[in-house]
């Protein structure tokens, strides 16, 4: 081991575990070193550029030998992005990490018993798997290493690099969402460029162009969202029609304009340039029948990888054990898509969600499938669901629990103790946040199957399934 004022430098050291956020886990002489793109089993030489009290992170200066598990990334951008971070590592490998992620985080933080663990259900599709992308235009590209910035340059459209709000790296080819995802980016760029319209600055909040939001769906369906600075309708509508004569495929063509300092839109208009003001997405109904037909608004939230959601709500009715007239309470439901996937073979579906545009959603949803059994409630869910609310809708007989990264509220998790619905099923997209609802919900309940799902190849991010069976049911 080498020392300078700033930095360790260790050579020769095995990469042995993976780690939290993508990166992997190197020890040296006894300390944990996070380090982002290596693989288990790769032999790197190591710089450790900043040491905590419990840990380090650290960067690899040299792969010296690679591990078995090491492939080749696709993506030009890989390692520059911060995207993906696990494109490196075979896929395989991915999974048995995933699956070791939650069971680390339930035995660890919520000594919760894994013995009902099921495999992990990997996606059929590693690449192109996303149904919607958000890119954004900067007057400051990211400049690799030793690249001077040409005065000429006038900015770029791509990803945020990790850290910098105010750059952005250039994206050519994008690997996780299908054609003509990035030709319309691409052939937007080339335009603007061409034509001198200018791209946002942040810092200055200056420039025209500032976001593309591209949505597709399994049927074919494609929304293009184009966002501006500036009501400027002798930029926009040459803009805008380039775009619909040269892709005619888009179904649904829009542009906001956003005079904030941010670059949110949700509280902003949408407008339709050409097409429909929405795209509609199917799911196969998991008991038979016409497929689920769900209407996608500019604004609306749906799981971003179609066919996984499809395998995701499978599990959770498989868990769900349904016989046919149970009262079924859907937990911030979003758009009503678990809901509606159940609503078949239920007697009735209550639905909870804080955002009031997703509940318009759910109920337009439920009247397009023809569900008359479903109701859908907003309101922040520590408030709604009461004693009250549900001597009004009914006992529910299951509960499926969809909550948002941080987990449920304490006074909902209190509230589902007094409940006592004899089975709880528990989907979460952050399995340390469930630990902790799950050790609290041990209390009344008992751990049955638990179901780790791939929704994000190539990430560190995955779902679980779990199911809750209520001890001494009276």
């Amino acid at each position: 081991m080498s020392r300078n004022k700033k930095n360790i430098i260790v050579s020769d050291v095995e990469v042995t575990d993976a780690g939290a956020e993508g990166n992997a886990i190197v020890r040296v002489e006894g300390m944990v070193v996070f380090v982002p793109y290596v693989v288990p089993g790769d032999i790197i030489d190591l710089n450790i550029y900043k040491k905590k009290k419990s840990y380090a992170e650290g960067r690899a200066i040299a792969l010296k030998k690679a591990s078995p598990l090491r492939t080749e990334a696709p993506c030009e951008h890989f390692g520059v992005c911060g995207g993906c971070k696990w494109q490196m590592m075979e896929y395989g490998a991915q999974l048995r990490y995933k699956q070791q992620q939650v069971r680390d985080a339930l035995e660890r933080l919520g000594h919760i018993d894994t013995s009902g663990m099921q495999p992990i259900c990997g996606a059929d599709r590693q690449y192109n798997y996303r149904n919607k992308l958000e890119f954004t235009f900067s007057s400051k590209r990211w400049l690799a290493a030793g690249e001077v910035r040409d005065p000429e340059d006038r900015g770029d459209v791509g990803f945020h690099v990790p850290g910098v709000f105010d750059k952005v790296l250039p994206i050519r080819e994008c690997h996780l969402q299908g054609a003509p995802s990035n030709e319309i980016r691409n052939a937007l760029r080339d335009y603007a460029i061409e034509h001198q319209l200018p791209f946002y600055d942040i810092r200055n909040h200056t420039g025209y162009l500032r976001n593309v939001v591209i949505r597709n769906t399994t049927t074919g369906e494609l929304m293009v969202i184009v966002i501006v600075a500036e009501d400027r309708p002798e930029w926009l509508e040459p803009m805008m029609e380039h775009i619909r004569e040269r892709f005619p495929e888009i179904t649904s063509l829009l542009y906001i304009i956003n005079q904030k300092m941010n670059d949110s839109y949700s509280d902003l208009e949408v407008r339709t340039y050409s097409g429909q003001g929405y795209i509609t997405e199917e799911m196969p109904r998991p008991f038979g029948g016409e497929p689920l037909k769900f209407r996608i608004n500019p604004k609306s939230f749906y799981q971003t990888n179609s066919a996984q959601a499809y395998k995701l709500y499978s599990y959770v009715a498989e868990f769900a054990e349904l016989k046919g007239d149970e009262t079924l309470y859907d937990l911030y439901t979003g758009t009503g898509t678990i809901g509606q996937f159940l609503a078949s073979k239920c007697g009735r579906v209550v639905g909870i969600e804080y955002v009031e545009a997703a509940i318009k959603d759910a109920r337009l949803n439920a009247k397009i499938n023809g569900f008359e059994n479903c109701t859908f409630y907003a309101g922040d869910m520590a408030e709604v669901l009461t004693e009250e609310f549900v001597r009004e809708n009914g006992k529910p007989d299951i509960v499926v629990t969809d909550p948002p990264r941080a987990g449920m509220h304490d006074k909902v998790i209190g509230q589902l103790l007094n409940i006592r619905a004899p089975r709880i099923v528990y989907v979460s997209c952050n399995p340390a946040t469930q630990a902790r609802d799950l050790s609290m919900l041990s209390e009344a309940y008992s751990i049955g199957r638990i179901q780790p799902v791939d929704m994000f190849p190539h990430t560190h991010h995955v779902e679980n399934v779990v199911e809750l069976i209520l001890r001494n049911k009276k």
